[in-house]
């Protein structure tokens, strides 16, 4: 890997951009694909940066509609990716919908309470009595006979054989460009949320808010492409591109807000 990369990136995505280094040559040493497993915005970002320059390509999937957390397939030029390669099978969750209320964090802790790495599954959607997840397809059959009971409720999973019956995402993203006084979390929460600089450094240090699904607590923490913000109580926040500087040295910033 380019040493020089290393320095764009922080100190604790270390061994992630180890890993990915490591695919990239795996790859390239074998000249045959490789598949990771479900990434969100910033590892698969971190990825193709990695590659970048590589006589590589990369394909995606998530299996859901327009999904966040989603498969890369790293391989040779010669690849032509298909469905099928991702290795990814969208399961279904029915339950009694009139005496149970289940949600995306109930969903989410069952699965990983049965020891199932994060990785291994992509995007949760719910929806009017019905529950859809993105899984390895090597787990189908662990999750239908292990996955019976969502908190005290008793569930049913199957494979979902019919694409058209797939949950699209109900979340709409506002687009915007702002321009912040810098990179910190708590600059940009300032400007993005429209409060007070000493008001996001408090949302911050109190722990309300994550970082690529971690919790953030130094208002100081420097913001980079791709990252995803979760803010208690205000809603998500995603980075896209950073842009240069206005004449009063502000830095122009795309991102998207789901309130």
């Amino acid at each position: 890997m380019d040493k020089g990369i290393e320095q764009h990136f922080r100190k604790e995505e270390q061994p992630f951009l180890d890993a990915a280094a490591g695919w990239a040559a795996e790859v390239e040493d074998r000249y045959a694909p490789k598949l990771t497993g479900f990434l969100d915005p910033r590892q698969r970002f971190i990825v193709r940066a990695v590659t970048g320059g590589r006589d590589l390509v990369i394909a995606e999937s998530g299996g859901l509609p327009d999904a966040e957390r989603r498969r890369l397939l790293i391989a040779p030029p010669y690849l032509d990716a298909a469905d099928e390669d991702f290795e990814i099978t969208v399961m279904e969750v029915r339950y009694p919908v009139k005496f149970a209320d289940i949600g995306h964090r109930d969903v989410l802790g069952s699965i990983t309470g049965l020891g199932i790495d994060r990785s291994r599954f992509g995007d949760i959607r719910t929806g009017d009595g019905t529950i859809q997840f993105a899984a390895d397809t090597a787990l189908r059959d662990y999750m239908a006979a292990n996955l019976t009971s969502i908190g005290k409720t008793k569930v049913r999973v199957s494979a979902l054989n019919d694409d058209s019956s797939l949950l699209a995402a109900t979340e709409e993203w506002e687009e915007m460009t702002v321009t912040v006084a810098s990179l910190r979390l708590d600059a940009v929460l300032a400007s993005v949320l429209n409060v007070s600089r000493q008001k996001s450094a408090s949302l911050v240090s109190s722990g309300r808010v994550k970082v690529n699904h971690a919790v953030r607590e130094s208002p100081s923490f420097e913001l980079s492409d791709s990252d995803l913000l979760s803010v208690r109580g205000h809603g998500r926040i995603r980075i896209g591109d950073i842009g240069g500087q206005t004449r009063k040295g502000r830095v122009r910033l795309e991102i998207g807000r789901l309130a």
